[in-house]
C-alpha cells in the first residue's frame, strides 16, 4: 500500500531511500520521475533504449561535487546538465541523452533536493537533451557531503566533423567565446571562509547550440574545449601537450570582467585558473577566424568571443602570454587546486 506523499517542505532523505524498498521507489515516482518525465524514463527500466542514426557517436561521464550546492547562477543540477551536455558538443557533436546518478546523504532536505532535481529538468528540458535513465543511492550522514552528481551524455557527430584536442596546428587561430573566470568567482563569493560581495554570477550554460552554429559556418575547426577546472592557462596546456605545439596568447585579449580581476586580486589568485562551465576555446586555421568570430558574437552565449592568440611549433609545448607590459611569460599547469570542489 502506497504511503503518504513525501513532505517536500520538512522531510528529510533517509536511508530508506536508496534501499530499494518501498520507499526509495516513492522517491523515484513522486521526485525524478515527476521532474524528468519523458516515454524512456516512464518505462521504468535499468537503461534506456532507443535508435540513433547511423555514424560516430561521442560518449562522456562527469562527476559534480561542488560545495556549495547553490550559487549565483545555478546549482549542482543545472550544472551536472550543462557540464555534461559541453562535453559532448566539445567533440562538434549533438547531444541525444543523458543519465544521472545521485549518491545522496543521509538528512538532506528533501525540499533541497527537490529544487535540485527541478533545476536539473528545467536545464535538461531548455536544452532538449532528456535525461533518459538513473539512479538512487544513500549514504549515512557524515559520508556524503549532501549531494553528489555523476551524469553521462551520449550524442552524434555530424557527418564531415572532426574535432579533436591533438589536431591543433602552428598558424592556427585560438579563439574564446566569453569573460573567464566568472563560474569560479561565482561560486567563491558563496564560500563561508571566503564570502565577498559580488553581484557577479555563474556562466554555467549549455554551449551545443553555440557548438552548432560554429560548426555549421566553419567546419573546419581543429579543436573545442570547455575550460572547466583549471581553467584558460591549464586547459590551453592540455591542448599544447596533445597537439604537440606551443601556443602564444595575448594578455589584453583576453575578456576579463572587472569583478573576476578584483576578486582575484583580493584573494591572490590568476584569473586564468579560475574555473569557467559556460565558455568555450576553439582553434582553427586563421583564415577562418573571421568569420568564426562573426557567427560566434551573433550568438548569445558568444557575444563577448574574441581571438586571444595564436598557435606556434615549439618542441617544448609552452604556452606563453604576452603581458600588457609588453614582455612575455610563460603559462604554465595549474600546480595543486586554486580551489576546491568548483564542479
Amino acid at each position: 500500500m502506497k504511503g503518504p506523499p513525501l513532505d517536500f517542505r520538512n522531510g528529510m532523505v533517509d536511508m530508506s531511500h536508496g534501499g530499494g524498498g518501498r520507499a526509495m521507489a516513492q522517491l523515484v515516482d513522486e521526485l525524478f520521475i515527476a521532474a524528468f518525465d519523458n516515454d524512456l524514463l516512464r518505462q521504468r527500466n535499468d537503461q534506456a533504449s532507443f535508435a540513433v542514426e547511423a555514424g560516430r557517436m561521442v560518449m562522456t561521464t562527469d562527476g559534480y561535487v561542488i560545495s556549495p550546492l547553490f550559487f549565483p547562477g545555478g546549482d549542482i543540477g543545472s550544472l551536472a546538465v550543462h557540464g555534461t551536455i559541453n562535453d559532448v558538443a566539445m567533440a562538434g557533436a549533438v547531444p541525444l541523452a543523458l543519465s544521472a546518478s545521485f549518491i545522496i546523504e543521509e538528512g538532506l532536505p528533501l525540499a533541497d533536493l527537490r529544487r535540485i532535481v527541478l533545476s536539473m529538468a528545467a536545464a535538461s528540458r531548455e536544452a532538449g537533451v532528456p535525461v533518459v535513465t538513473g539512479d538512487t543511492k544513500v549514504v549515512e550522514r557524515g559520508k556524503g557531503d549532501g549531494l553528489f552528481i555523476t551524469t553521462t551524455g551520449i550524442g552524434r557527430v555530424p557527418p564531415g566533423i572532426t574535432i579533436s584536442g591533438d589536431l591543433a596546428r602552428p598558424g592556427d587561430a585560438i579563439l574564446v567565446s566569453g569573460s573567464m573566470g566568472d563560474h569560479g568567482v561565482a561560486v567563491m563569493s558563496q564560500r563561508e571562509n571566503l564570502g565577498f560581495a559580488t553581484d557577479l554570477k555563474s556562466d554555467s550554460a549549455a554551449l551545443h547550440g553555440l557548438v552548432a552554429a560554429m560548426v555549421a559556418a566553419t567546419p573546419s575547426i581543429h579543436c573545442l574545449r570547455d575550460p572547466t577546472r583549471g581553467g584558460l592557462a591549464s586547459t590551453l596546456n592540455e591542448l599544447a601537450h596533445q597537439s604537440g605545439v606551443g601556443m602564444i596568447i595575448e594578455e589584453t585579449a583576453i575578456p576579463l570582467r572587472a569583478e573576476v580581476a578584483g576578486a582575484c586580486e583580493l584573494l591572490g589568485l590568476d584569473p586564468l585558473y579560475v574555473a569557467n562551465e559556460g565558455k568555450l576555446i576553439a582553434i582553427l586555421p586563421e583564415a577562418e577566424a573571421s568569420r568564426l568570430l562573426a557567427v560566434m558574437r551573433d550568438h548569445p552565449l558568444g557575444r563577448e568571443a574574441a581571438v586571444i592568440g595564436r598557435v606556434v611549433e615549439d618542441r617544448h609545448r609552452f604556452v606563453q602570454m604576452q603581458t600588457a607590459f609588453g614582455g612575455r611569460r610563460i603559462v604554465d599547469w595549474l600546480a595543486g587546486e586554486q580551489l576546491p570542489r568548483i564542479c
